[in-house]
């Protein structure tokens, strides 16, 4: 009997994260500086802590309701009311293990086999595996770095067929730092209002942005009901390993979620729940605080890749830079495994978001400046000693 016979072929013939991949190498290194990690290294903050302890203190250890604790449920209403004016009802929203599970659940309610559903790269790496898993064709949108990888309307226009049913849009972007202002969305809307497309809007970086305000295309009116808005706590409120996210949208398209969520996972953790509430309440300062910082990384690791001559464009938002290693005539993979054995900094190459990302490497400024500074000086080490231009 042969094993790999009874292995789905969905899941066989699907390659294994590339990200994943350079973190394992990293690890086997000692003393490496890793600007590979898409987690903030801010601790979460106190009060939310204290609140998740108080739970399990209190003995709420039980299952929630499948939806997530009405009060958080609640509070994430007021959160997205208050923050972008959108409204939603406490049966529009549904409390998932982190965004992923969001985006998971969103392409398994709406796809059915053979529906399209476009992806502009570089992207987060789920996107399409899940796409694929769901029954789905990724159809690939190829952003272009000398429009700073955004999407354009034009661009998702000539991807439309008969066939597509949903596009993702990333922004803030993960792997590039890109965002789409209000006059690129316009556009976009422009192309899907008329059209019977669902946007599932992953927009968990929206709290870490730089000098301009996040907006959701689900606040343009006509665009509401068919966006399925997905946000989480994992990023703005450094609470990654408590592993909570949300979908907002559509009623219908919640509960059909909802369904799946049910069978699969039943709840999201319940004292991360309870912290959630806590963090939408009482923590905004925290996250103001923790973006300020951010961004004075942000100017200097452009900086930085500038001036080694790794040409860099300024990301608007996220905690990511995405450089050109174009001129040292090494592919990503290449350079980013001959950082980790010469100079022992680990960064991820950037076609591990898409093969529009070949020619960069995404780096996460989601670290202390001490290692972000060292971490310039080894790179700019190595570029010397192997660029071919």
């Amino acid at each position: 009997m042969n094993i790999d016979d009874f292995i789905s072929k969905k899941v066989s013939t699907m390659p294994p994260s590339g990200i994943r991949k350079f973190f394992d190498l990293a690890s086997k290194v000692e003393d490496i500086i890793s600007l590979g990690v898409g987690e903030p290294d801010f601790i979460t903050p106190w009060n939310i802590r204290e609140t998740g302890i108080y739970s399990l203190e209190k003995g709420y250890t039980f299952y929630t309701s499948n939806s997530g604790l009405p009060k958080l449920r609640e509070e994430i209403c007021n959160y997205l009311g208050r923050k972008y004016n959108l409204n939603y009802l406490h049966d529009e929203i549904l409390v998932t293990v982190g965004a992923s599970e969001s985006i998971d659940l969103a392409l398994r309610a709406i796809i059915n086999n053979g529906d399209e559903v476009i992806i502009p790269e570089p992207c987060f790496v789920s996107y399409k595996p899940c796409t694929i898993l769901a029954g789905g064709v990724p159809v690939v949108i190829d952003t272009k770095s000398e429009n700073n990888f955004k999407v354009t309307s034009n661009e998702i226009l000539e991807k439309i067929t008969s066939k597509t049913k949903a596009i993702i849009l990333s922004y803030p972007n993960n792997p590039t730092g890109a965002i789409l202002d209000y006059n690129d969305l316009k556009k976009i809307v422009d192309v899907l209002k008329d059209k019977d497309i669902i946007v599932i809007s992953d927009e968990i970086y929206s709290e870490l942005t730089y000098n301009s305000k996040h907006i959701s295309i689900a606040s343009f009116p006509e665009m509401k009901n068919k966006t399925i808005l997905i946000n989480g706590f994992s990023k703005s409120f450094a609470m990654t390993g408590w592993r909570l996210g949300y979908s907002a949208g559509n009623k219908t398209i919640i509960n059909n979620m909802t369904k799946i969520h049910q069978y699969t996972i039943m709840s999201a953790p319940t004292p991360s729940q309870y912290a959630g509430i806590e963090a939408l309440q009482n923590s905004m300062s925290s996250v103001g605080e923790m973006t300020k910082e951010y961004n004075k990384r942000r100017k200097i690791i452009v900086e930085g890749f500038n001036k080694m001559g790794l040409v860099c464009f300024e990301p608007k938002g996220a905690f990511y830079v995405f450089p050109s290693i174009k001129k040292t005539g090494l592919s990503s993979e290449e350079f980013a495994e001959k950082l980790i054995q010469k100079e022992k900094v680990a960064v991820v190459p950037g076609n591990a978001f898409g093969d529009s990302g070949e020619g960069f490497i995404r780096c996460s400024y989601a670290y202390s400046l001490e290692n972000i500074m060292e971490a310039l000086k080894r790179i700019e080490k190595f570029v010397i000693n192997n660029c071919n231009s």
